[in-house]
């Protein structure tokens, strides 16, 4: 199968290597999939995108015509694809459905405890032979609450860990699994004004789109620690600052940003023009910002590649696989 893949990034290529052995005929570009650089996919079978990409009903029709079938993310989450009009092509969509769930919540437990012990403050006083502890001081996490809504692989890993703290985790999900002992079923009010800690791990809907708003946030403790590694507007991000500039909010940890398409993933130091919400974020010490790196653990990433490369060998075959055929219609699936 011919492919090409849009916004490779140099430490991707060696993962993606290693799991194709040569089997497809694979072009890598740098280049984000936009309506411009979808001439980039003229003559190929498949184009396999990243959560920045656009995929969107404009760019489908243009993939449609170049003679585009398949679509591939390396992610977990389709909301970067409009699958409906995928459908209406017949373009089928494939993704990741799961890869090292521990790298997600080992990198939101890492924001949590930074966030807590005041670790890049500390770490930038030092370099400045700064080594006064003023304004260092943390909590224990142990028997603090920690509430997790979305109890997936990546939650339940994070609840493991947590737990694992001495925390008491309790959680949310409307399929809420019930092979677990350590996290206690709550409803999502009674998540929001008993937690300390609050961790996202829901994929982005229409249902969970700006779950967290200024209703959610007035329920919640004050100073309340609250950390999204999933999707950015998962936050309503205006409402957001104002529960940090009222103190509503004593921490926050993001891996993700509500308006990050075009932003992450590349450096904008030298803009003119930086992005003026996340600039007041960032003003504030108890805020941690990290580009949307969670999923970047050897493990991870050749977890994604492999079965980037697995879905291309089963349309081959005219399947899709398993949880991961996330096209619209004409679909054959196998587990």
């Amino acid at each position: 199968m011919k492919a090409v893949v849009y916004s490779v990034k140099p430490f991707e290529k060696k993962f993606l290597a290693k799991a194709n052995q040569k089997k497809h005929d694979i072009t890598l570009i740098s280049n984000p999939l936009s309506l411009e650089t979808s001439i980039y996919a003229e003559g190929k079978d498949a184009v396999i995108v990243f959560t920045n990409d656009d995929v969107s009903a404009e760019v489908i029709k243009r993939l449609a015509y170049l003679g585009i079938r398949f679509i591939a993310t390396r992610s977990a989450g389709t909301d970067h694809i409009d699958r409906e009009a995928a459908g209406q092509y017949e373009i089928k969509v494939a993704n990741v459905p799961h890869y090292s769930p521990q790298a997600i919540a080992e990198h939101s437990v890492a924001l949590a405890f930074a966030l807590n012990r005041k670790l890049i403050k500390a770490d930038k006083n030092s370099h400045h032979f700064n080594f006064k502890n003023d304004e260092l001081i943390g909590f224990n996490f142990s028997g603090k609450t920690v509430g997790l809504i979305g109890l997936g692989n990546t939650g339940l890993a994070a609840a493991a860990i947590y737990h694992g703290l001495g925390c008491n985790v309790i959680g949310y999900d409307l399929n809420f699994p019930t092979d677990t002992s350590i996290i206690k079923q709550v409803s999502l009010e009674d998540l929001y004004a008993l937690s300390n800690i609050i961790s996202l791990h829901v994929p982005l809907t229409p249902a969970t789109k700006h779950l967290i708003d200024k209703d959610a946030l007035d329920t919640m403790k004050d100073g309340v620690m609250l950390i999204n590694t999933s999707r950015g507007a998962l936050l309503k991000t205006t409402d957001v600052a104002a529960a940090l500039q009222s103190g509503k909010i004593g921490y926050l940890g993001l891996d993700v940003y509500e308006f990050e398409k075009g932003l992450f993933f590349e450096d904008h130091e030298n803009d003119t023009v930086k992005d003026i919400l996340l600039t007041e974020l960032m003003q504030y010490d108890n805020v941690l910002v990290t580009p949307h790196q969670a999923y970047l653990t050897e493990e991870a990433l050749q977890e994604i590649s492999n079965q980037t490369i697995k879905n291309l060998d089963l349309w081959q075959q005219n399947k899709c696989v398993g949880k991961a055929c996330a096209c619209a219609k004409n679909c054959q699936t196998v587990l």
